[in-house]
């Protein structure tokens, strides 16, 4: 593979794969390959539809006086549409990610080797013909044949065709940093890799897997809900069977036809074709988030999650700390503290620093002098001291101690202003930095650990979920418990062991609580493997990524929120269109029967208060609405239902209103449109 190749392979490909109009003319195509039996097996209610299809198909050709043809193949018709409606949407939902698997695909076709022979020489292999336990080496300009550790070597990595995010990353042998993934580019150096899974089993195939849809297997969720559909179906086909002798006992015979289209409209049938496609669409919005899941189990337990334990640096906050307060001391004013600290930080590197810079330009007009004119004095770890040194005039910041020994001075000669600033910030958990200038001091820098923007509000909104949030932090209590106070969680670990970590996650479990935890090291793994949802980060240790049921191809642990956010849509979804179908089918029930037994029973007919034309209007009626209500909600299935920061109660009564109340109405109107339709179109 040329280098241009490998270039095209990685450029970020557009994470929703095609738009929909590139997609529905394969999702039809495979609508009508999903008609095999053998496919519908996971769904027994499509089963039943198919069956019901087949017989009604050949009732067609058996003339009943009682329907005429043209109806009987109306029928027929609208229920075979009823199941390619069903295998369509699961067919959409697949191909939504169906362009970036061939994309991944495409990146990894061809893909070669170097292998590490017994006596240390290397052979040129195929990809595909890597075992777990293989040693690679992979220079720059490479692609990487598969999920790794680096055993030797260090060098920047370009994981784009996996993340989309086009600035490498640095990987080294040891520490946290060592793991990585395969059809990642090499940009420079090199690096000696032992291949840590067997073909079928990387990051890679999991991806592709995921969004084609291919491996999904059912969670217990849709088990259980398979279970219900099947036992309201077999109820539904007791009261259609038992509908027969009723009328036949009357003197009247209802037609078979009637009768298998009234099976199928009762049946639930709108869930069990969408149930699918609202599965595979819920992995595809993981996939897109670029976090693969090991089972979907997993990402049920996301919408379930009661709490959730954050590490604090990177997720909470910045993990760098920041400027965030100047105070000068008595006798200076806010312009000078501000010259100075700016002057003494022009040549510091460091994050804090740089911070320093940041927060004081916006702020004060401050004529920065040329380069040429300054000498920088680097930060270092002896002196803990930096600064620059200016036309005669020095200027310095540094820890209080450090710079008291600098310019001779005792924590006891401080000014008691400025004392009392600098305890002020060290009790609420932040470091203060002294500034002087010619060995005169300036005033005193606010460092603080600072909490990422909106994190807060977050934190609201999984609360009104009923989602608890815990901070896990090696801080001292007293540091944890002012950043926990500004960023809003409800609980903190201070200290935090590995040992802890467990302790408390086993704590909530046992109280009946499902745990979430993020986390990228060895010593997380125990954590991760206990926790309910485990999320490591994709350039963690291969411990943390093989003990977690997550992993996240962008080691963001701010993720986290979000995968949660993504379990509670999947959750919610579900049961939306649950509640809607149970609803849709009680309503077709009270819509249909009475319209259907006016002739056996003329005093039904007072029941008929949609007033349909006739009782074969009144089927093909209900068939017709039957397949035309699975297309409609298509794109509800596969967007999802947004979740909003309710309770659970609150949750389930705008189900029950929106989507339970609009299952008893919309049959009603649209059955009764479509009869309006259909008689005067004289199809009936």
């Amino acid at each position: 593979m040329n280098r241009s190749t490998v270039a095209a392979a990685t450029q970020p490909q557009s994470p929703a794969g095609a738009t929909l109009s590139a997609l529905w003319r394969p999702a039809l195509l495979q609508a009508f390959v999903k008609l095999d039996p053998r496919r519908l097996l996971r769904s027994p209610v499509l089963l039943v539809v198919e069956l019901c299809a087949v017989l009604t198909t050949g009732l067609c050709l058996l003339p009943d006086p009682a329907v005429s043809a043209g109806v009987a193949v109306q029928i027929a018709v609208w229920l075979w549409f009823t199941l390619l409606f069903a295998n369509f949407a699961e067919a959409l939902a697949e191909g939504r990610g169906r362009a970036r698997a061939d994309s991944l695909k495409a990146g990894s076709q061809g893909l070669q080797a170097r292998r590490q022979c017994a006596d240390g020489s290397f052979e040129t292999v195929a990809a595909t013909a890597l075992r777990k336990g293989d040693v690679v080496r992979v220079e720059a300009g490479q692609m990487i044949p598969g999920d790794g550790e680096v055993c030797e070597g260090i060098a920047a990595v370009n994981e784009a065709a996996i993340t989309g995010e086009s600035a490498p990353v640095i990987r080294e042998s040891g520490g946290d940093r060592s793991a990585v993934t395969g059809n990642t580019l090499v940009v420079s150096d090199w690096l000696l890799i032992e291949i840590t899974t067997d073909p079928g089993e990387s990051t890679l195939d999991r991806m592709i897997a995921l969004v084609e849809g291919a491996k999904r297997q059912k969670t217990p969720n849709e088990v259980a809900l398979d279970i219900l559909l099947i036992g309201l179906t077999m109820v539904f086909l007791l009261v259609v069977v038992t509908l027969q002798p009723f009328a036949r006992f009357s003197g009247q015979s209802l037609p078979l036809v009637f009768l298998l289209a009234l099976l199928v409209t009762l049946i639930p049938t709108t869930i069990a074709g969408l149930l699918s496609a609202i599965g595979i669409a819920g992995m595809d919005r993981l996939v897109r988030l670029n976090v693969v899941a090991k089972s979907g189990r997993a990402v049920e337990a996301a919408g379930d999650v009661h709490v959730l334990l954050l590490d604090k640096t990177g997720t909470i906050t910045f993990g760098n700390r920041r400027c965030s307060a100047l105070h000068a001391a008595p006798g200076v004013s806010d312009a000078q503290m501000a010259e100075g600290a700016l002057l003494a930080s022009l040549g510091d590197e460091t994050a804090e620093g740089r911070s320093v810079v940041e927060f004081i330009r916006p702020l004060f007009s401050i004529d920065e002098p040329a380069t040429e004119r300054w000498q920088s004095v680097p930060f270092s770890a002896q002196t803990r001291l930096s600064g620059v040194d200016l036309d005669q005039q020095s200027y310095r910041k540094g820890a209080v101690d450090s710079l008291l020994a600098f310019i001779g001075q005792s924590r006891a000669q401080l000014a008691p202003a400025l004392a009392e600033h600098i305890e002020r910030i060290a009790q609420s958990g932040g470091t203060p930095l002294l500034v002087c200038r010619d060995r005169q001091l300036l005033g005193v820098i606010h460092l603080k650990d600072v909490v990422k923007p909106g994190i807060r509000e977050r934190f609201e909104q999984l609360r009104k979920l009923g989602i608890r949030t815990v901070m896990v932090t090696g801080d001292n209590p007293l540091t944890a418990a002012a950043i926990a106070a500004e960023a809003g969680v409800d609980d903190v670990l201070a200290e935090a062991t590995p040992q802890k970590k467990l302790a408390r996650i086993r704590q909530e479990q046992a109280d009946g609580r499902l745990v979430a935890m993020c986390g990228d090291g060895a010593n997380d793994a125990p954590a991760l493997a206990q926790a309910d949802v485990g999320v490591a980060m994709n350039d963690g240790t291969q411990a943390a990524r093989e003990a977690a049921n997550m992993v996240d191809l962008d080691s963001d642990p701010t993720k986290l929120l979000d995968i949660v956010r993504i379990g509670k849509e999947l959750l919610v979804t579900r049961g939306a269109l649950t509640t809607f179908s149970i609803a849709n089918d009680v309503a077709k029930y009270f819509a249909i029967l009475p319209a259907l037994f006016a002739a056996v029973y003329p005093s039904l007919g007072v029941l008929n208060v949609m007033n349909l034309a006739s009782p074969q209007s009144a089927i093909l009626s209900a068939i017709v609405f039957n397949a035309l209500i699975i297309i409609v909600l298509i794109p509800l299935a596969l967007r999802g239902v947004r979740v909003q920061a309710d309770s659970a109660a609150q949750l389930l009564r705008r189900n029950v209103l929106i989507y339970g109340l609009g299952g008893l109405v919309v049959p009603f109107i649209g059955i009764k449109a479509i009869d309006i339709v259909l008689t005067a179109l004289h199809l009936v």
